[in-house]
């Protein structure tokens, strides 16, 4: 009934057109783990089509090992980075919810209430 009920309450979105008509010949995960770091991989991870971003790993700061590119970021509401500037415009931020802490935080969100 609590997932019915805030079901309800989202409005219903498709994907963003420009996701939508990207093809998904090379993609890539990029994980908060922190492996990346010195690496200097990011203008090769900015040349992936689709680049998905996993929890809240930082790319601001650290463009040159992690590029700057984001499709997808994907996590649990914990893991939601905090600063506005991770979320960029053109990408789809996808919350990953499994506990019932995730519905409320979820119901919290749309109806602009704090948790």
């Amino acid at each position: 009934d609590k997932l019915k009920h805030l079901l309800e309450l989202l409005p219903e979105h498709d994907l963003p057109e420009d996701l939508k008509s990207k093809h998904c010949k090379r993609c890539v995960v990029v994980g908060s783990g922190g492996i990346l770091h010195g690496s200097e991989l990011g203008h090769l991870l900015n040349q992936f089509d689709i680049v998905i971003r996993l929890n809240d790993a930082p790319v601001q700061g650290y463009t040159d090992h992690v590029g700057n590119k984001t499709t997808i970021r994907m996590t649990y509401p914990e893991g939601a980075p905090l600063s506005e500037h991770e979320y960029p415009p053109a990408s789809l931020f996808v919350a990953v919810l499994f506990k019932s802490v995730d519905f409320n935080w979820l119901q919290a969100m749309v109806k602009n209430e704090t948790l």
